[in-house]
Order: C-alpha cells, then structure tokens, then sequence
C-alpha cells in the first residue's frame, strides 16, 4: 500500500469522516485552494461517474470542450496538412506541421507532443501511425473534431484550453479542468461548463440515472464529491 504524505494525512484529516458528504461546488473549490500548498502547480481534475453500460456503443460520453478560463497548460498541438491547411495551421499556432516528413518523425518514435491534428486528406498518411498515436491516445479522428477541414479554428481552440474526454471501462469520465492556482471564479467557472456539457451528452439509450456522482481533485488533494 502506498504510504500517505503527512501533508496529505492532514489534509484528509479536514474532511468530515463521512464518504457520502456532499459539497457545492464553491465549498469544494475552497477546500481544493486550500490543498494547494505544494511547490508546483497542482492539476484540478473532475471525475464524473455515469450510469451508462460502456459496454454498449450507444451509450458511449465523448466528446471535447473549450472550457471558459483554459487549463492553464499550453497544449503542444502537430498538424498534418500541406499547402493553404499548413500556412494556415502554422499562423494558427500549431507547433509542428508536416506530412511525409511529420510521419517518418513519429514512426522513428517521436510523440513530444500532446494533440495531433489532420486535414481529411492527410489521413492515408496518419493512418498507418495508429499503432503508436492510438495507445497514447493521440489518433485523430473525425469523432473528436481533430480530423477537420478547419485546421486553424482547431488549432486556436486547443490553443485556448480545448480537452478531449471520453468514458473508461467502469462508466467514468475524467478529466484536467484547470489548475489549483486558478481563482475560484475560474475554477468554478471551468468545473460548472464541464458538468453542464456532460448533461448535454446524455445518450437516449441510457436508462435510469444518468449521472450517479461527481467528485473534484487536485494532483495531490483528497476527493469532494459535489452537487
């Protein structure tokens, strides 16, 4: 078993011995700012627990979202395009664009990199790269709005604190929605447009309750549940 922290025993020892307390969301923001006493700046992560059967392709929560105040992190975003796609990704902000050369780049393993982008006529290209992009969870697709014709909107939006999220295998979305040194307005901000959006995505086909519980986190904070 992995051995707590004093700080960290501390901090758990501020939450009222009781697993099923439920906090609003400004209590649980307050006690996240309070948490936040490390040197570095700690990650704030949302994990939103849904009724869904992932076992099923219809009731699958995906998507992506450009939440209001950022994450605080500056996304390194690839394209692959070439022509009027490229200049255009590259005044953009992208901070690599390619085609042939980018493949050869990423197939000899290179992946420094956190968002990989490709215009619909690139994917014959980035196609053969899903063994290396797929397990890292940088495959473009459609889907995910990262294989589109409009490269430098994408670009920006990434740019801008865009995050991709999709359910794992127990039913439960994740995701970064800013940093503990954001003020609460902002965190509270960013953590309110994410719930929100996750309703939106509701499946048709899920029966039931929807969404069983959310709980707010810091990289290195205890859990609040929240409303």
């Amino acid at each position: 078993m992995p051995t707590q922290s004093k700080r960290f025993r501390a901090l758990v020892a501020k939450v009222p011995d009781d697993k099923n307390k439920i906090y609003t969301l400004d209590q649980a923001v307050a006690f996240l700012k309070e948490a936040a006493t490390t040197k570095f700046d700690q990650s704030v992560e949302i994990h939103v627990r849904t009724g869904i059967d992932p076992k099923q392709a219809d009731q699958l929560v995906r998507g992506s979202i450009v939440l209001p105040n950022g994450i605080g992190k500056s996304l390194r975003v690839i394209v692959f395009a070439k022509n009027e796609l490229a200049e255009a990704a590259k005044a953009a902000g992208a901070d690599e664009v390619g085609a042939e050369e980018l493949q050869k780049k990423i197939k000899d393993g290179w992946t420094d990199f956190d968002v990989c982008i490709a215009a619909p006529d690139m994917m014959g290209l980035v196609g053969p790269l899903g063994k290396v992009l797929g397990p890292r969870g940088l495959m473009p697709s459609p889907r995910a709005g990262t294989v589109t014709p409009e490269i430098a909107k994408t670009v920006k939006e990434y740019k801008a604190g865009k995050v991709e999220f999709r359910n794992d295998d127990y039913g439960i979305v994740h995701s970064v929605v800013g940093k503990a040194s954001f003020t609460p307005e902002k965190l509270s901000g960013n953590i309110q447009a994410f719930i929100d959006f996750i309703h939106h995505l509701k499946p048709h086909a899920v029966k039931g309750v929807y969404i069983k519980s959310i709980t707010v986190c810091a990289t290195m904070s205890p859990g609040y549940r929240i409303a």
